[in-house]
């Protein structure tokens, strides 16, 4: 297979796995910090596009930030998230994937934006593990900053909207606890029926 055909949509190998696992929720919830620790562990992660998208929209000086053009910006983080999960490898083990297209549907509905047919189909054509996990709420560990121009009000009316979307497209969630973020870990793994490490006072 050459390079160029490296990538194929909708990744048929890694979606038949089912292990395509989202991590989405809340933003400032402490989700980039647990995948932090589960690519400490050896796991696959790939990171969440639409804030690459960003980065990279306020480094040039583009419009294709949600705050000024929502979407240029879905369109922009929408091929970058088909692309991560094309390029993903099947394997035996868990591939992590920081928020999906879903996320991407979610923030249209939310802002009373209509979504796209092709985006629709593509919700449809890449397909993660049934349950996704989610971090709820945290008010004691949000903050914003550049990248997250948001208020705690704000990112909990948006958690509230990508829950409703992920139901929507099919998908149950698994709410993480708020709890440190190796336990986190750790109760990430073990829905999945992975191996972790002992620890004192672990169950």
């Amino acid at each position: 297979m050459t390079r160029e055909n490296a990538c194929l949509p909708g990744n048929p190998a890694l979606g038949e796995s089912g292990l395509a696992v989202v991590l989405s929720g809340c933003s400032g919830g402490g989700k980039s910090t647990l995948l932090d620790a589960l690519a400490a562990r050896g796991y696959a992660v790939w990171p969440e596009a639409g804030r690459q998208v960003v980065r990279e929209e306020m480094h040039v000086g583009g419009d294709g930030l949600p705050w000024a053009d929502a979407e240029k910006f879905v369109a922009l983080a929408a091929s970058r998230t088909m692309y991560f999960f094309n390029a993903a490898v099947a394997s035996a083990a868990p591939v992590f994937f920081d928020r999906s297209l879903v996320d991407l549907t979610s923030f249209l509905d939310m802002k009373g934006i209509d979504v796209p047919a092709h985006l629709k189909r593509a919700v449809a054509a890449y397909r993660y593990r049934r349950e996704v996990f989610v971090v709820p709420p945290w008010p004691d560990i949000f903050a914003a900053d550049a990248e997250r121009q948001k208020t705690f009000a704000d990112a909990c009316r948006e958690y509230e909207a990508l829950a409703e979307g992920y139901l929507a497209a099919g998908y149950r969630l698994v709410e993480v606890p708020r709890i440190g973020v190796e336990a986190r870990a750790d109760f990430v793994l073990r829905h999945l029926g992975e191996a972790v490490p002992l620890r004192p006072g672990s169950r």
